[in-house]
């Protein structure tokens, strides 16, 4: 009997465990937490970039947002940031919305909860030397919420948010036109897209991909909505 009630026990933690992760299914997340999903004013799409900062490929996006007239949210690593700490500045005096990535790129699904909070104040407190300051964004890797994460978060004053569209940049495959059309398949009015600045977790130079589709995704995004940051979403 006791051996069943310990199963049933350790069962029910692995569950509340993991049960935040089933926030990745796209409709009944935005039907039940919105704001988790990135769904903001109908007016407005959220541009969010993550990975970064990656000296080799973030000066590029950074370059043709300013040429587009663009600002957006970037979801930082500290691991990243201690590496080109001149470049997280960069994106800060340009006036970008700055959000924390975690320190580490791991999922939270496989990790404690103390591991995550060692985690996630790693990364706070290397933003906060560059910077100036914390964030208040954070999106978690792979967009995994655990249990850990969530509690996390609350008690670091972070609040997460998530994504209702994406380009599947990270690819092998991927080009600026097949990430132009997976994220406006998946886009609707209030949505938070999706995109990296880096490769640093992904197939070596997808973000050529990244920095391509953006000028394509002006040509149909700005005729219809306002184009920016987080900060201007909600």
């Amino acid at each position: 009997m006791k051996g069943a009630v310990a199963a049933g026990a350790a069962a029910l933690g692995v569950f509340a465990h993991v049960a935040p992760a089933a926030t990745w299914l796209d409709r009944p997340t935005v039907a039940l937490l919105p704001r988790l999903k990135g769904i903001g004013r109908p007016s407005h799409v959220a541009i969010t970039f993550d990975d970064g900062p990656d000296p080799k490929s973030t000066p590029c996006i950074l370059d043709e947002l300013d040429r587009l007239g663009w600002s957006a949210t970037f979801f930082v690593l500290g691991s990243m940031v201690r590496r080109a700490p001149e470049l997280l500045a960069e994106i800060d005096e340009q006036g970008h919305e700055i959000g924390l990535h975690g320190d580490t790129h791991h999922s939270h699904l496989l990790m404690t909860p103390a591991a995550v909070r060692r985690d996630l104040t790693a990364g706070l407190e290397t933003l906060g030397d560059v910077i100036g300051r914390r964030p208040g964004w954070f999106r978690p890797p792979y967009g995994e919420l655990s249990l850990g994460s969530v509690i996390a978060a609350r008690r670091l004053g972070l609040q997460p948010v998530l994504w209702s569209a994406w380009g599947k940049d990270w690819a092998r495959d991927a080009t600026g036109e097949s990430v132009t059309t997976t994220v406006l398949r998946g886009l609707e009015p209030g949505g938070t897209v999706l995109l990296h600045d880096s490769d640093s977790a992904s197939i070596p130079d997808s973000w050529q991909a990244t920095l391509a589709a953006l000028p394509l995704l002006a040509e149909h995004l700005e005729s219809v909505v306002s184009v920016g940051p987080l900060a201007e979403h909600f």
